[in-house]
């Protein structure tokens, strides 16, 4: 399976409208691809609290109807990262979503765990509830890294291959890089991590999206500007880690 990682770099400056259409034309750049995966609250900015509110979207909004064509005329599943949601009732969720290679969305997930403390996530948006995994995908967003009991939730699900969109800050770059490996190691999972880059709402990005396999061996890592990180990995690997490191049949807890 060929991954693309599409490590966006952005700043409060450009509108929103004009994002979603120049993610559209990149997204139809990743020729080859088998699955694309973008970062955590590109339209909106992952650290731009002020503007979550005005700029919040319904599931089928703006964002994706921007995007299903390109995914179309791509034909490779995509990991749209995520937006800013609200539902029927207004409450406003971290939504990602992946679509097929039809451009249909196969699966959605509403963070977790929301960052901030008593500030921004915690304090506007509503935390998921549900695990979700999709024939060997599972989706997990940015702050639910720290949580390892979610991932082995998403193992006992089937997980096979992390997706993990985020907008993780520069200044936390080594705990980026490090747990996305002990996420791997400890599941015996690809780790596909998609960072943000540049800078909003004041926060700089650390960039560095990273391919991890199953061993915890990184086989793709970016650097701190925009970049498309091009990976094949190789899904027997899970398996074949598996049963000769069988780590997984310890567990008691």
């Amino acid at each position: 399976m060929r991954v693309h990682v599409v490590q966006l770099a952005y700043d409060d400056t450009e509108p929103i409208d004009v994002r979603r259409q120049r993610v559209a034309s990149l997204l139809r750049e990743q020729s080859g691809a088998d699955l694309v995966v973008l970062p955590e609250l590109w339209p909106q900015g992952g650290f731009s609290y002020g503007r979550w509110e005005s700029q919040a979207e319904a599931l089928d909004g703006p964002t994706l109807g921007a995007l299903r064509p390109a995914v179309h005329d791509l034909r490779a599943v995509v990991h749209a990262g995520s937006f800013v949601e609200r539902d029927e009732a207004g409450q406003l969720f971290n939504t990602s979503v992946l679509l097929g290679a039809d451009g249909e969305v196969l699966a959605t997930y509403r963070k977790i765990h929301l960052f901030g403390f008593s500030e921004g996530e915690p304090k506007l948006m509503t935390a998921g509830r549900k695990v979700v995994v999709h024939e060997g995908l599972g989706l997990a967003t940015c702050y639910d890294l720290r949580f390892p009991e979610l991932f082995r939730s998403l193992l006992d699900a089937g997980t096979q291959v992390l997706l993990l969109p985020a907008a993780w800050p520069a200044r936390r770059t080594e705990h980026w890089r490090l747990l996305a490996r002990a996420r791997a190691v400890e599941n015996q999972m690809y780790v596909i991590a998609c960072n943000t880059a540049g800078t909003h709402g004041g926060v700089p990005q650390a960039g560095h999206s990273i391919v991890v396999d199953p061993w915890g061996e990184v086989l793709a890592e970016a650097g701190t500007d925009e970049e498309v990180l091009v990976s094949d990995i190789d899904l027997g690997r899970v398996q074949e880690t598996r049963e000769k490191f069988p780590v997984l049949a310890d567990r008691r807890l």
